[in-house]
């Protein structure tokens, strides 16, 4: 069942203009997840980019591990309504990865695969030239299962849900597929700033 969220505190200016309409700011990082927190073993842990059903390129977790490491530090926005500032990641960067695959983005719009077997779409724009990053460590440490560990998409100008926890690949689409949110009525994009919670906001 869709839901607006909650309400809560905002904060005094200047963190004030730094919050997204009808947004609230948290010094906690809120668990928000379908079912039981999947456990993944880096060992038997892959990730894997496909067109389609086709296989393009895939890494183990040591292989992953191996690649350019960027860190990232800025706010994140639930479609809860919550709000975290100065959050600080560290992982590898979409146009990494493609690189190391020796690839371009074969279509404009992909979708994020879970473990849990979650999907949520994004078109590869708001993914590649450094906004986007498959995020590994948070805040110096491990992702903790609770968060997403060991891996997670992280798409931070979007609303979180589009950050999708126990990532396990991305399948690139010639359409713009609806994933799991967006099927029960979330938006198709996810604008914090324009308020896209959901279908016709």
């Amino acid at each position: 069942m869709v839901t607006r969220g909650f309400t809560g505190r905002r904060p005094p200016r200047p963190e004030a203009e730094r919050l997204p309409p009808g947004q609230y700011l948290t010094e906690d990082f809120p668990v928000l997840q379908l079912g039981p927190t999947p456990r993944i073993d880096p060992a038997r842990w892959s990730f894997t980019l496909r067109e389609g059903s086709k296989p393009l390129k895939s890494w183990t977790w040591a292989e992953f591990d191996s690649l350019p490491r960027t860190r990232w530090k800025g706010d994140i926005h639930c479609v809860t309504k919550w709000s975290k500032f100065d959050t600080a990641w560290e992982g590898v960067t979409i146009d990494d990865l493609l690189a190391a695959a020796g690839i371009a983005a074969p279509t404009a719009y992909l979708l994020a695969e879970g473990y849990d077997d979650y999907t949520t779409n994004v078109p590869v724009a708001d993914l590649t030239e450094g906004k986007a990053m498959v995020a590994t460590r948070y805040a110096g440490e491990p992702i903790t299962p609770d968060h997403g560990g060991p891996a997670r998409l992280l798409v931070p100008h979007l609303y979180f849900w589009k950050s999708a926890k126990w990532v396990k690949g991305l399948r690139f689409t010639k359409v713009d597929e609806a994933g799991f949110w967006e099927l029960r009525g979330y938006h198709m994009y996810g604008d914090p700033w324009r308020e896209q919670r959901f279908t016709g906001d």
